[in-house]
């Protein structure tokens, strides 16, 4: 019936009224915080376009996860900057790179604190391409041998999770099937499904200092105009044998979101990326928007729209709050 008798206002009356039907919650154990480790000791480095986050040598690695399990964050992702980059990406893989040491540190200190591996190439090769270069392009097939060794490599250090990111085809497959045969069968795969060539990355390149040195990455990741392109990707990969599927962009990518939900029924991650974490904090600290409100109001339309798991560089200001 209209009003007078319907009155949907009678429900927003009180904070306690809003608490009693809401129908999404926010909880500090669907964050994941993401984290950049580089070689040295004592090395804290604030990273100039995301104020608040740093790059950490392994020893103060440490001490920043033991503060952000405190705050009742279940896990973290590690992006490495090794002291050298190469061709071959030889950092990425080596038993004794800087993610794997950082994970051994971890995990000695933090042994429940989960540990989830970034899987890409990027970071480590003095291109800034996320694959092997053959005639002047990222040659698919051989770059999977060197993801493998790279998954394996951190699966070993004791990563409780790989992530791959680079967008290769068939490198879910190539990944579980190298883990599954070196004793690694228990180990989840976090596939970056639906990872777009998005302009919100900046931010990141500058603190990974992975930006390609030619080209672009149009090549590997999705085109921002394709919606059932992303469908088809995530498809593949849990074929392929990924546990947990993520969508990246998060808040340019809200319907890619809603969509994966909908469809398929699997764990679901979405990661708030560089850009949209620096463009809450310049505009908070301009004056233009209240930097909690808005922090808040963006991780619940991100979780709202579907996601199980948020990868989010506000991980720690929003457990604050959450309490």
């Amino acid at each position: 019936m209209p009003f007078p008798t319907h009155r949907p206002r009678r429900l927003r009356r009180t904070e306690a009224l809003r608490g009693l039907v809401r129908e999404t919650v926010l909880s500090t154990s669907s964050l994941v915080y993401p984290m950049f480790v580089c070689p040295g000791r004592k090395v804290k480095d604030e990273i100039l376009s995301m104020p608040g986050n740093y790059r950490w040598s392994v020893d103060l690695l440490v001490d920043e996860c033991k503060a952000v399990s405190d705050l009742g964050i279940p896990a973290v992702i590690l992006f490495g900057i090794p002291e050298k980059k190469d061709e071959t990406s030889s950092g990425a893989y080596d038993p004794k790179g800087i993610i794997q040491r950082a994970v051994r540190a971890v995990k000695k200190a933090l042994p429940n604190l989960l540990v989830i591996c970034d899987v890409c190439l990027d970071e480590y090769t003095s291109h800034g391409h996320c694959g092997l270069i053959k005639d002047g392009e990222v040659d698919n097939d051989s770059t999977l041998e060197l993801l493998a060794k790279t998954a394996l490599s951190q699966a070993e250090a004791g990563a409780d999770i790989v992530a791959p990111s680079d967008m290769m085809d068939g490198r879910v497959g190539r990944i579980r099937r190298e883990l599954d045969a070196r004793g690694f069968a228990g180990a989840p795969i976090l596939a970056y499904s639906a990872k777009y060539a998005s302009a919100f990355y900046g931010p990141f390149r500058e603190a990974a200092d992975s930006a390609p040195k030619f080209g672009d990455r149009k090549s590997y990741q999705m085109d921002p105009a394709n919606q059932s392109e992303a469908l088809r990707e995530i498809a593949l990969d849990i074929e392929e044998g990924a546990d947990i599927i993520m969508v990246k962009p998060a808040l340019p990518y809200l319907d890619i979101l809603a969509l994966a939900r909908q469809t398929f029924h699997v764990p679901l991650a979405a990661y708030q990326v560089s850009g949209e974490f620096s463009m809450i904090a310049a505009a908070a600290q301009n004056g233009w928007i209240d930097r909690e409100r808005t922090m808040m109001e963006s991780l619940i339309s991100i979780k709202r729209a579907g996601a199980d798991i948020i990868l989010t560089y506000l991980a720690k200001d929003a457990a604050r709050l959450l309490g």
